[in-house]
């Protein structure tokens, strides 16, 4: 027998649903593409190119993952044979994402700090990718670069704390993780280079002590969801470097900036991630390379160092660009180094 009240409590909120979705639809109706200012003239590099010498370009976001540091020698952690996922059979792993998970740590840190040695900030100098990053930060252009890396190159190459968001963190500080005692950096650098799994100090604790990165099953930095709610909708050209755009909430930052704002996408290949939901409610969509109505989607295929000095030469800062590389310290030195010491890139 059927109860013809739970029947219709059934059919109504079907039409609730119903009438959420359609509700979703009109709201993306109401910005078809074709009522979109147009930035670009043509949806390619050298419109992106026009688009930053013009002027009108003032808040350039660039999103950064493990691609803009390979050229470093640190591995990127997916690409088959060499990713950093595919190279970890030493460490007896029941997956090889295990050595990032939390309660994994917890229970065996060993592996991660035996990796750390090997990762560890500080062996590794920036890349042409990085030192770009700079240059966008001293002509004034970079409203804020978001990083899954850990490396801190970005540090190195001189990108300032107020210009950073280290999205998964950083080993620039350490915490215990039972009395949240901070360490620095040299303190739990000495550590790990010592073959030892660092442990607090503070009488009575003895809790073992977790460079400031973000593992799988934490939460990302505050910093990072306080810059976004005020960045993306600022943004003026997204530039994005060196990531796949798989893991969350990083890669859906791509589809927060406002819909007019071009997209500049550089990396051995196109990611296939998209964000059905922003885009139902207008906030931007996954990326239209190939589509026939785009008007703001970039795609340039390579490695970031070739692309970042294609921009550079593009734009006439290639000069610049080679002085900052050849700089012995990037972050202590500045753009109006001597010719001479420049080197070709």
């Amino acid at each position: 027998m059927t109860d013809s009240r739970g029947s219709r409590k059934e059919d109504e909120s079907q039409d609730d649903a119903d009438e959420l979705v359609q509700m979703m639809l009109n709201l993306k109706a109401k910005q078809p593409d074709e009522t979109v200012e147009k930035v670009l003239a043509t949806p390619d590099l050298d419109s992106i190119i026009d688009y930053i010498l013009s002027g009108k370009c003032k808040n350039i976001i660039t999103m950064a993952g493990a691609g803009i540091s390979t050229s470093a020698g640190i591995p990127d952690f997916r690409s088959p044979g060499t990713g950093l996922y595919d190279n970890l059979a030493q460490y007896k792993l029941p997956h090889p994402m295990a050595i990032f998970e939390i309660h994994f740590f917890m229970e065996n840190p060993e592996p991660f700090f035996v990796l750390a040695k090997n990762l560890y900030p500080g062996t590794f100098k920036p890349t042409v990718c990085h030192c770009f990053l700079r240059l966008l930060q001293d002509k004034g252009l970079l409203l804020r670069h978001y990083t899954q890396n850990i490396d801190t190159l970005e540090r190195v190459a001189g990108i300032k704390d107020e210009k950073l968001v280290e999205a998964h963190g950083t080993f620039h500080t350490s915490h215990c993780l039972e009395c949240r005692k901070v360490y620095t950096q040299e303190w739990i650098k000495e550590k790990i280079f010592s073959d030892v799994v660092p442990k607090c100090i503070k009488e009575g604790c003895g809790g073992i002590v977790k460079p400031d990165i973000v593992f799988f099953g934490e939460s990302l930095p505050k910093r990072f969801f306080d810059c976004v709610s005020k960045d993306f909708s600022n943004c003026d050209l997204l530039i994005i470097l060196g990531t796949s755009l798989v893991v969350q909430p990083f890669a859906s930052l791509s589809s927060k900036v406002p819909v007019k704002t071009p997209r500049l996408y550089i990396n051995l290949e196109a990611s296939t991630a998209n964000d059905p939901m922003a885009s139902l409610f207008g906030f931007g969509s996954s990326f239209k390379f190939d589509d026939e109505d785009n008007y703001r989607d970039v795609f340039w295929q390579g490695t970031c160092d070739d692309g970042c000095q294609l921009l550079a030469e593009k734009l006439g800062w290639k000069k610049e660009l080679e002085i900052l590389v050849a700089g012995d310290d990037v972050a202590a030195g500045n753009s109006k180094q001597q010719p001479d010491k420049a080197a070709k890139i």
